[in-house]
């Protein structure tokens, strides 16, 4: 499993997981932190902007300590809406240049796969 962060300009941070790994609020507050200094690399100008994140309401998401670290990090959340399918309509702007970017990552099993950064 990946956790995924774009904008318009292409892929900011791309977050494997360990095979059977639970997203839970720890490690989502630990890609929080991958992303801010994604964002820091990819984007400087960015972060003085503002950030809006668009997710769903899941426990990660809205657990305190991350909750607490995105206002830390002046970032704005727009809620995925509830009772919405399974894929936001943002997530098809991401399919196709995901499978342009991803081949370089095959490899013969999932073990060859590395951590993100």
């Amino acid at each position: 499993m990946a956790t995924i962060f774009w904008d318009s300009q292409g892929f900011l941070l791309i977050d494997f997981h360990t095979r059977g790994e639970t997203v839970n609020a720890a490690n989502y507050y630990a890609t929080l932190h991958w992303l801010h200094k994604a964002f820091r690399r990819k984007r400087p100008g960015l972060l003085s902007k503002g950030v809006l994140l668009l997710h769903d309401n899941a426990r990660p998401h809205t657990a305190s300590v991350t909750r607490d670290l995105k206002q830390r990090f002046r970032w704005n959340v727009l809620e995925h809406p509830p009772y919405n399918p399974d894929l936001a309509p943002s997530d098809f702007h991401l399919f196709g240049p995901l499978k342009k970017y991803l081949p370089k990552f095959r490899k013969p099993s999932l073990s060859g796969l590395r951590p993100g950064p």
